[in-house]
């Protein structure tokens, strides 16, 4: 008799002591579910409101940079706040002296390309590199303009490339199943002539990266008329502008396009072209700012350079294989222009 009672007894203390336990677990995932809640409600006005200005400013130039993604800032702060937050990271307008310029242009072919790893640790990972022969760089695109965009891969293999980087912009949005990049935005100039104008004048200038007839780099903003009269035979629309005279256009603040993967083109005083993607939107690599972009070419002494298309476009391609890791979630992300190397 007595062990039925103590083996009762123990039963009904089990019993007690499951239910304070789910009582326990109930409590606490109540109170991790409210924690939750709480932060999703309250950290966008501590973002936007609180005394976190860089982060602020940080999203805020990320999310007005692209179509998609505008509302993020929108929905919570005025236009005229918007706009004062990025004029607050203004790039300087430099004009490119053409005329004066020191950068030394190879006489003697050379085919070398290096290639180099670079990186800010806790921030973004990224690939450089360094062709010695500018004249080698030319510009790709899409084979079917106003239908469909091609991976950078793509436009470099139909052109026997060895190396490529994405190119100019286009507008953010898909053309039904063919996807991104079927339309340029700008004008895109392959041998001398021109293959693609979305600007229907000679006289409107455009943020622009080009190559002349020589193998000089020409950033910052040009138009048509311009591009000839200084024999540019290779060229798309994109900036802005990073590094012009050696001297750097972002001097305060941080650019205002936020935090994002980046790709940009440089020539430096020997005339060697710096080609330079970084990833992002990842958990290794978070991404850059375009002064983060702008002082590390300044640091591997490019003197002219130029911001192009970011984003889930950035890619590097060499040697028969992309060797970044594009954000696109499918991989690479269809564009409509590269800059590749022959």
């Amino acid at each position: 008799m007595n062990n039925e009672k103590n083996n009762s007894t123990q039963n009904k203390r089990k019993k007690r002591s499951k239910k304070k336990n789910k009582k326990s677990w109930k409590t606490v995932m109540k109170f991790l579910v409210f924690q939750i809640l709480f932060i999703g409600i309250t950290s966008p006005f501590l973002i936007f409101y609180g005394p976190f200005e860089n982060v602020r400013d940080t999203i805020v130039g990320a999310a007005m940079t692209t179509l998609n993604h505008k509302y993020i800032a929108t929905l919570f702060l005025s236009n005229e706040k918007i706009n004062e937050i990025l004029s607050s990271h203004k790039v300087e307008d430099i004009e490119q002296d053409n005329k004066n310029s020191d950068i030394k242009l190879p006489i003697s072919h050379d085919d070398t390309i290096e290639r180099y790893n670079v990186s800010s640790p806790g921030k973004f990972k990224g690939y450089m590199l360094v062709i010695k022969e500018p004249r080698r760089l030319m510009v790709g695109y899409t084979e079917k303009f106003g239908v469909e965009g091609q991976l950078t891969s793509q436009i470099a293999r139909s052109n026997d490339a060895v190396a490529a980087i994405n190119g100019g912009g286009f507008p953010d949005e898909s053309t039904g199943w063919t996807g991104t990049g079927a339309t340029p935005t700008g004008v895109i100039i392959h041998n001398g002539e021109i293959k693609f104008d979305a600007i229907k004048n000679e006289e409107t200038k455009v943020d622009t990266m080009a190559f002349t007839k020589e193998g000089r780099l020409l950033v910052g903003k040009y138009n048509i008329k311009e591009l000839k009269e200084l024999k540019v035979t290779e060229a798309l629309s994109f900036g802005p502008p990073l590094v012009v005279n050696g001297k750097p256009t972002i001097t305060s603040g941080d650019g205002g396009w936020g935090v994002a993967p980046r790709t940009a083109i440089g020539q430096r005083r020997d005339g060697a072209i710096v080609m330079l993607v970084i990833d992002g939107r990842q958990v290794s690599s978070l991404g850059a700012t375009l002064r983060e972009v702008q002082d590390l070419l300044i640091e591997k002494g490019v003197v002219n350079a130029t911001n192009l298309d970011g984003g889930s476009s950035s890619t590097m391609y060499l040697n028969g294989e992309v060797i970044n890791n594009p954000a696109n979630s499918l991989g690479e992300r269809a564009v409509p222009s590269v800059v590749y190397v022959k």
